[in-house]
């Protein structure tokens, strides 16, 4: 077996997102497997704090971190030339940032949907569009989104926010398709319900619990590291021969029948 199939040593991987729940968990990962992490997230404190906590954990990593909200046209290309700035192209795009407003279809003002896109799809494909120039000085490099299981079934989280994901799915076919020859393999994950900050409020009402642990084949919920293996894995050289799917780290909650 080649070790290096397993290894991202020397790579150079962004991930959106990046302060707390699924992004940290991601960056963590990354490092693990030897990459170079830069991480972006709104709240400077916050992901000043997580990269305290980072290059605490690997103290021979390499872990970067910048403030700035990739919903902002011009923030966004601010994040991509400091991209730019830390050396040789970029390997690995994680998009991993977004956004939820929940309310019923007719209640959501324009401007509380068009933000939920805006985070959730269009700030992802931008920031691919900015990369790519950068991910394709490598012979292979990779881009894989965070989508949900929301894309794929209702899962009671506001109609904006599974349309969002259901594109941006689709959004990972079409750029497979379409950069596969330029050596960038682009995968998504969708999962179910996370334990992280954003979960907490719904998951700490113990009738909503039952409802999704219902639901749940595995019974029970996921955990950010869950997601972060299967992000991770979809950026090896292990998983060259993969490209345009989305793996689903849902506990089975997908494929439940009755």
């Amino acid at each position: 077996m080649d070790p290096h199939r397993w290894r991202l040593d020397g790579q150079l991987a962004l991930v959106t997102g990046g302060s707390a729940g699924i992004g940290l968990a991601v960056a963590r990962e990354l490092l693990g497997f030897g990459a170079t992490v830069l991480v972006v997230a709104r709240n400077a404190d916050a992901l000043e704090s997580a990269r305290d906590e980072l290059a605490e954990e690997f103290p021979s990593g390499d872990i970067r971190a910048m403030a700035g909200d990739v919903a902002d046209e011009e923030q966004r290309r601010e994040i991509l030339d400091w991209v730019e700035d830390q050396g040789d192209g970029l390997n690995i795009l994680v998009n991993n940032a977004g956004g939820n407003l929940t309310r019923a279809a007719t209640d959501y003002a324009e401007d509380e949907w068009r933000e939920i896109f805006e985070v959730n799809l269009f700030s992802a494909f931008e920031l691919s569009r900015y990369a790519h120039p950068l991910l394709t000085q490598h012979a292979a490099s990779s881009i894989v989104n965070v989508g949900s299981v929301s894309g794929e079934t209702h899962v009671r989280s506001g109609a904006p926010y599974g349309m969002s994901k259901a594109a941006m799915h689709q959004m990972t076919r079409n750029l497979a398709v379409e950069w596969a020859e330029d050596g960038v393999r682009v995968n998504a994950v969708a999962p179910w319900y996370i334990r992280t900050r954003r979960t907490s409020g719904k998951l700490s009402d113990p009738d909503y619990l039952d409802d999704v642990l219902l639901r749940t084949p595995m019974g029970r919920v996921g955990e950010p590291e869950e997601v972060a293996a299967a992000v991770a894995f979809l950026c090896l050289p292990a998983a060259a021969y993969i490209t345009g799917e989305c793996i689903a780290v849902d506990g089975g909650f997908l494929r439940y029948g009755f």
